[in-house]
């Protein structure tokens, strides 16, 4: 924020109605006297589509860092989500996932969880625990166009509105949570601030996603997963079933260049059978589809380094998908959206210094290496990858990551290092400490899954599902 003097009340502006936008005032609601949110869309009354979110219709889940996060800024957002249908998931307890190296174990013991629900529902819990408080206002079919200020500080922000003159709107912090859609680039350019880097990292990875009446009751039913492996010929293809709210399963087929999923309703379950192993495919045959099929290309991870630039103005920060957005593939986004309006709401409890703003947009800097690493240490394998090429660092990397993946298949040790990962909740570095070095020198302790790993109870249900379809026939 400003070095000057506060003025009284002191307003935070928040660019972007999102989930990321709602987090960052969330974390600054208890430093300022006021909050405005600034959305170009009207937003839903209930758990229902939002406009400018094409993301919503493909498979959500969060991290366990990234509900951590979420339950600090806003407590009782978990069973929020649970009591709306939402699903807590135990890794890899409840979780049926075909990697490249294998199938994974699903060990009696839970180290982590992740929580499953339609992008909406997750959209409209959060919102509404940010809109209960007061402090906290939106103004809908509200663009901002420029920021207000100087290369030293900014003091606000240019508005317009869908029926209304252009306006000033003045802050004492001003949060870009706008996403993929941002302007801060240019917004900083004009205020004489350039030397931005970035990075642009796209595997080509096309999303088609639709939404299934479950054939079985979806509480405690595991997550389903057939993932994509960089080493087979041909294009990469993947898919994933989540149980979700309303006894629902959300499923997304993923494929790269040369093999993307098709739109076609009646191509859909074919191109499920594509995939290394047939489970999705077989599932599918007896769940009934609700919605027709919705297809992206929009998954490329893409990141401003706003936290190597000299020279950062005093009350703007960036967060969400408007510094870094990653292949949703690896469910990254939310979860590091939230972690970083944590380090947010951290900084502005102290006294307040010069610099403040630039030491957050560090800060959320540093979240997204994390996430950033994962996802860019995976996609740049695929051989449709433009942007970056793999080195012989990043190929000794990958090799030793597999390895231990590999181990991870019977080794609970070497599971749980990498799972502390998966879920945010730890550094890669952390994958080469000597514990984990010497479970992945030893290899797998028990020997590879044939298949999926079902549990009795649901065992049952499939192959009653199968005679149902028999006597059908």
């Amino acid at each position: 924020m400003s070095t000057a003097p506060r003025r009284s009340p002191a307003r935070a502006v928040v660019i972007g109605g999102s989930i990321a936008g709602m987090l960052a005032a969330a974390a600054v609601r208890d430093h300022v006297d006021s909050v405005e949110i600034l959305e170009a869309h009207e937003l839903p009354e209930g758990p229902e589509p939002r406009t400018g979110v094409p993301q919503a219709v493909h498979i959500h889940f969060l991290q366990t860092g990234g509900i951590e996060a979420i339950e600090s800024l806003l407590p009782g957002s978990v069973d929020l989500l649970l009591a709306a249908g939402a699903h807590r998931i135990p890794v890899t307890s409840n979780m049926v996932i075909c990697s490249p190296e294998g199938w994974y174990r699903r060990w009696q013991r839970a180290t982590h969880s992740l929580i499953t629900a339609s992008r909406d529902l997750t959209d409209y819990i959060v919102r509404g625990q940010v809109l209960k408080d007061p402090r906290v206002t939106v103004r809908t079919h509200t663009r901002a166009i420029e920021l207000l200020g100087d290369r030293r500080t900014v003091t606000g922000v240019r508005i317009r509105t869908d029926h209304g003159p252009e306006a000033e709107l003045r802050a004492d912090l001003v949060i870009d949570a706008s996403g993929r859609a941002t302007r801060t680039p240019q917004w900083l350019a004009r205020l004489g601030i350039t030397g931005l880097a970035q990075d642009q990292i796209d595997s080509g990875l096309a999303y088609a996603s639709r939404f299934y009446l479950a054939p079985v009751p979806t509480r405690g039913w595991p997550v389903i997963g057939v993932q994509a492996s960089p080493s087979l010929p041909g294009p990469a293809n993947a898919g994933g079933i989540l149980p979700i709210e309303g006894d629902r399963w959300h499923v997304s087929l993923m494929g790269a260049p040369g093999g993307h999923p098709p739109r076609d309703a009646d191509a859909f379950e074919p191109f499920a059978r594509t995939l290394r192993h047939p489970l999705l495919a077989d599932l599918l045959t007896h769940a009934k589809p609700l919605t027709d099929v919705h297809v992206t290309h929009s998954t490329a991870n893409r990141r401003y380094y706003y936290e190597r630039l000299t020279h950062w103005p005093d009350g703007l920060v960036a967060l969400g998908d408007s510094v870094a957005t990653f292949n949703p593939t690896y469910a990254q986004g939310i979860s590091v959206a939230a972690q970083g309006a944590i380090d947010l709401r951290e900084l502005l409890s102290r006294p307040c210094a010069p610099g403040l703003t630039h030491r957050a947009q560090r800060a959320v800097g540093r979240r997204i290496d994390n996430a950033w690493a994962l996802a860019t240490g995976q996609d740049i394998h695929f051989p449709t990858t433009k942007g970056k090429s793999p080195n012989l660092a990043d190929r000794l990397l990958h090799r030793y990551v597999s390895r231990l993946s590999r181990t991870a298949t019977g080794s609970f040790h070497a599971a749980t290092a990498l799972t502390n990962v998966l879920a945010l909740q730890a550094p890669p570095t952390t994958l080469i400490s000597p514990s984990t070095l010497v479970a992945a020198l030893l290899g797998p302790l028990r020997p590879p899954l044939k298949g999926p790993q079902f549990a009795p109870a649901e065992r049952n249900l499939l192959n009653g599902l199968d005679k149902v379809a028999e006597a059908s026939a």
